[in-house]
């Protein structure tokens, strides 16, 4: 328990993978969370970012959440950053967690967090499918960045909110990313560094794939050339 009253989590995008992802970390007692998003809450919103009601509508997501998670958790010390996060925004947390939709987000994430030596939670849903994965180039010797597994926009990259996503799936990768939050602040357990776990909503099954660094990769390879 101490181990998480001294954490510091920073959560990007506050929508349904980081929405329920900061809920469950406050529960588990994280001392400090950060979120980041400059987003409203729509009534599109509601079938799948359960932290949002129809009293939420038209308001700041961040501040609806803290608001919801300081009430709830009073010994969270919750930050609630208004604006869309940019490489130039610092990063307060020990942990980063990606819960954002677009690739140039992704990117500059896995950047700061493989320069600043910090492991980032990464997660993502569309349609029926989802998956989440720790990034640990700068963290953890040998490990992958995210870069080496997405190396570049793929040419039919679109976001959730265009090719929609089912609600519960959202669900499933969010508690996935709070699960490996806890575990890298504990100690606990074989977080998902060097894998990706993969969930099928429409079978129900999970498989994991391994993830190897990439020798060319322009983050973390050892044969880069930035």
């Amino acid at each position: 328990m101490q181990k998480l009253r001294a954490a510091r989590v920073s959560i990007v995008g506050a929508g349904a993978l980081g929405g329920p992802c900061a809920m469950y970390l406050a529960a588990a007692g994280v001392g400090q969370l950060e979120l980041w998003d400059d987003d409203h809450v729509e009534r599109s919103n509601l079938q799948r970012q359960i932290q949002f009601g129809e009293n939420s509508l038209g308001k700041s997501k961040v501040e609806v959440i803290a608001a919801r998670l300081t009430a709830d958790h009073p010994s969270t010390h919750v930050l609630a950053r208004r604006k869309r996060w940019s490489k130039d925004d610092a990063l307060s947390g020990d942990i980063l967690v990606d819960a954002t939709d677009n690739f140039p987000a992704r990117y500059a994430l896995n950047r700061v967090a493989h320069q600043s030596e910090r492991p980032l939670v990464h997660g993502a849903a569309a349609g029926w499918s989802g998956q989440a994965s720790v990034f640990a180039s700068g963290y953890v010797a040998g490990a992958p960045c995210y870069q080496c597994w997405v190396p570049e926009t793929p040419p039919d990259a679109e976001a959730c909110d265009e090719v929609g996503v089912v609600g519960p799936v959202t669900g499933m990768i969010s508690t996935l990313m709070a699960l490996e939050v806890i575990k890298l602040i504990t100690g606990a357990g074989e977080p998902l560094i060097g894998q990706l776990a993969l969930v099928d909503g429409l079978s129900t099954r999970q498989r994991s794939v391994v993830l190897r660094r990439d020798a060319a990769c322009p983050i973390c390879g050892t044969d880069r050339r930035i």
